[in-house]
């Protein structure tokens, strides 16, 4: 049964009466023996909605996460957002990638997909970190039910590969997808992270695929939610929020009122 959660989010300065109305359910879903945790953001108003599956990082999911799917959802998405952690019981900060997660973040696209607020098409992924390997891995295997992609600062690359894979390519799966991708990184990101995004970003270009690279100057590493951030970093967010924003309105076919045609 879902549970309703109050969203504390709201209280920030930057809420509106469009936000209040937003809901936020929790849930879970059956990957095999595993029920994954998942956040659900409902846009106000009647449905169906445009359906964007949000995967985040290692470091996990806290009131960060929560308002950047309520932030998608005042765009107008119906947003879900698999907790691939806590399900089996993986700590924060895990180093190595685990593929049965993988399974657990496609049920929750399945479960997006078949939501009844959910419009039919193909969906769109927000990933975060290690959310865009996620994506790109479930691009390779499903393509034809995902829309486009959008990458903050994301894994190009598997997690788990030996060193000179890390430093010298890209995850095979670059070579495979056709999905719309864009990529977002800080100029001060990590070297290896800023470089592998580069070497994606001309993989996917040479084969045709609809591709951009946004690199922000004086943005450090995860600098859309950083505690600390400088005033370059928070245009930054908000460039990326109406980059990613417009991304998915094009790739998806959202029309300008966030209604799917």
């Amino acid at each position: 049964m879902f549970r309703y959660c109050s969203l504390l989010l709201l209280a920030l300065a930057s809420s509106s009466v469009l936000a209040k109305e937003i809901t936020i359910q929790q849930t879970t879903v059956k990957s095999r023996d595993v029920d994954v945790p998942v956040d659900i953001a409902a846009p106000a108003g009647k449905g169906p909605f445009p359906p964007v599956l949000f995967i985040h990082a290692k470091r996990g999911i806290d009131e960060n996460e929560r308002k950047h799917i309520t932030e998608l959802a005042e765009q107008g998405f119906l947003v879900v957002m698999p907790d691939w952690q806590s399900g089996r019981m993986i700590e924060r900060w895990p180093s190595e990638h685990n593929p049965d997660t993988e399974l657990d973040v496609e049920a929750a696209m399945d479960f997006l997909m078949k939501h009844p607020s959910a419009c039919k098409m193909p969906v769109g992924i927000v990933g975060q970190s290690r959310g865009p390997y996620y994506a790109i891995r479930l691009a390779a295997k499903r393509g034809k039910d995902i829309a486009a992609i959008v990458s903050y600062y994301g894994h190009m690359q598997n997690p788990n590969a030996p060193e000179p894979d890390q430093l010298f390519r890209v995850a095979p799966e670059i070579m495979q997808i056709t999905t719309p991708m864009l990529m977002m990184i800080g100029e001060q990101d990590f070297e290896l992270r800023r470089m592998s995004a580069g070497r994606a970003f001309y993989s996917l270009y040479e084969r045709g695929v609809p591709v951009e690279l946004q690199y922000y100057p004086l943005a450090r590493r995860a600098f859309d939610f950083r505690p600390d951030q400088g005033p370059e970093e928070q245009i930054a967010t908000r460039h990326a929020r109406k980059k990613a924003k417009d991304w998915l309105y094009r790739w998806m076919k959202v029309d300008k009122n966030g209604k799917c045609k």
